[in-house]
């Protein structure tokens, strides 16, 4: 019996390549380019799969083509607004993703934006490197505390979960929370959380506001000028969700102004584009998409879409299926 041919749309780490040569009669991308969208359409009429990433646009002008043999998009990445669900299903597509694989290595980042961009660390570095350090002062580059702080976080998701985890027992943080979905009393309680009705009631509470939420036409620009500007004066925001969470003109706005403290990013609107006014400010923290970036984390992601495509190819229902 044939293997299903399955296409791999960027590199993947070398454990999960291995796996995928001996189960699936794969195709590989050597060379780490990005495929454009005819390069995606034409994986989908020749494969039985095609594994993408958040880089990878799967929208109606990829997917809304007769003669498609793909049934199956094995997402690798928790978040999946960058695939047009309802073309995907129009087009008898299976989409999964990889959860909980990630969950702690995304909230660690979250947790290191919100440290760098408290303490100047970026800012630092950099003074370093730059030769322009004079030696300790006591008022050389202060920054703000974080330990007894109140972190806020829209969206109560794993990730989120997971940062109110780390904040709450690890710098002794007050959590607030606002989600449509929330858990139930016993893991809000177990986290020391509390419950708000609206993002505004967080926003304004926060000295620390965690952006959490799954990005798409709903969230975006979830923080605009008007919510940036309810935030606490000198309250900092990190963002590991999506770039499109964010009005980034509204941001570089109310950092400049000196409202607010600073910003810690690690997703843009647009990305890899990273406005210039955001780079030349001093007070955020900007790094490229590295939320899950650890090894480990990314074979754990490149498993389990194989064990989605395994289900799916051996007749059982995928574990991830988000269509």
């Amino acid at each position: 019996m044939s293997k299903p041919k399955v296409v791999v749309t960027r590199r993947w780490p070398e454990a999960a390549e291995a796996r995928m040569k001996e189960l699936f009669d794969v195709s590989l991308n050597a060379t780490d380019t990005p495929m454009s969208a005819a390069e995606l359409t034409r994986a989908l009429k020749s494969a039985d799969a095609v594994c993408p990433t958040v880089s990878d646009t799967f929208n109606a002008e990829v997917l809304d083509h007769d003669g498609l043999s793909a049934k199956i998009l094995g997402n690798f990445g928790v978040g999946f607004n960058h695939v047009d669900l309802e073309a995907a299903k129009k087009r008898g597509l299976v989409v999964t993703n990889t959860p909980e694989v990630l969950t702690d290595c995304t909230a660690d980042l979250a947790m290191t934006l919100m440290l760098m961009v408290a303490r100047r660390a970026g800012e630092g570095e950099r003074h370093v490197r730059t030769n322009a350090w004079t030696g300790w002062r006591p008022t050389h580059m202060m920054g703000a505390k974080v330990t007894g702080k109140t972190l806020g976080l829209i969206g109560f998701g794993r990730i989120a979960r997971a940062m109110a985890h780390k904040a709450h027992f690890g710098f002794g943080m007050r959590i607030l929370f606002n989600d449509p979905f929330p858990p139930s009393a016993e893991v809000v309680n177990a986290l020391g959380a509390t419950a708000c009705a609206t993002p505004e009631e967080v926003i304004a509470s926060a000295d620390f506001v965690s952006l959490h939420c799954p990005g798409g036409a709903a969230t975006r620009h979830l923080m605009n000028a008007e919510r940036l500007a309810s935030m606490k004066p000198g309250a900092f925001l990190v963002n590991t969700a999506r770039g499109d969470v964010v009005d980034q003109d509204a941001l570089v706005a109310a950092l400049k102004s000196g409202r607010l403290g600073g910003a810690g990013l690690d997703v843009y609107d647009g990305e890899p584009a990273v406005p210039e006014s955001l780079k030349t400010l001093e007070n955020v923290v900007l790094l490229p998409h590295l939320g899950s970036a650890s090894l480990e984390t990314r074979v754990a992601m490149g498993m389990r879409v194989i064990d989605n495509l395994e289900a799916y190819f051996a007749g059982r229902p995928p574990r991830d299926r988000v269509a």
